[in-house]
């Protein structure tokens, strides 16, 4: 389990004949309400970008999501799916889940959708509140963060240890770095909207993403990513 400072977990790999050491990943966890929308397109383009960037590497960092009022077992938004698709991110296989103590205990990181969010994971406990922002307010502390200060992640030992210096410094950054105005640190829910809304608030999403991708990875992106029916 995640030790109460929100360093890397060790996961147990069972070897063939014989022990090894653990293998440590970091846990990255979307939060948003309902689990079908937001906290899911977040996931999504999350482990696409990893996986564009880093290949085989991308496994140690593992990326999940779940819901403050979570569908537990419900499929992805229809609209949600359909957008994901636009951008050539894969949706197959999502089912929602309820927030639990457990998934918190074990994040490393947790981005949220909306300050409310950020506060419901804090006051679950388990010394979240270093490890817990909203998506957009982490994206601005990396923002003015040197990537130069920040360990490099030529191995996957590297990579974990990159994120959770990343991490560190972003927790460190907070309260000496604001927010201009209240909305600016939160992604609005698009349930029920048409699929124009949810268009928008995936591309602002995927903006706040890219500076967050290239931060944990110390890879720049290959190309814009952009849905399929804008280009």
């Amino acid at each position: 389990m995640t030790p109460p400072s929100g360093g890397p977990t060790d996961v147990g790999i069972p070897p063939r004949g014989g022990s090894a050491p653990p293998r440590q990943v970091f846990r990255i966890l979307h939060v948003s309400t309902g689990n079908v929308c937001r906290s899911p397109i977040t996931e999504r383009l999350t482990r696409h970008a990893l996986a564009d960037r880093l290949g085989e590497r991308a496994a140690g960092l593992v990326v999940e999501s779940a819901g403050t009022w979570g569908h537990e077992g419900a499929p992805m938004e229809a609209h949600a799916a359909q957008l994901l698709g636009e951008y050539g991110v894969d949706a197959r296989g999502f089912t929602g889940r309820e927030l639990l103590d457990e998934h918190v205990i074990h994040a490393d990181l947790v981005l949220t959708a909306t300050r409310d969010h950020r506060s419901q994971v804090i006051s679950m406990g388990h010394s979240a509140g270093l490890r817990t922002f909203t998506l957009k307010e982490f994206t601005r502390l990396v923002r003015a963060i040197d990537m130069a200060t920040l360990p490099a992640a030529a191995s996957p030992e590297e990579l974990v240890e990159r994120a959770g210096a990343l991490a560190r410094a972003a927790a460190a950054l907070r309260g000496w770095l604001l927010a201009p105005n209240a909305e600016a640190d939160e992604v609005q829910d698009p349930y029920g909207a048409p699929l124009p809304y949810f268009r928008s608030v995936a591309e602002e999403i995927r903006v706040a993403l890219e500076p967050v991708v290239t931060a944990l990875t110390g890879v720049p992106p290959r190309g814009v990513l952009a849905p399929r029916a804008l280009l």
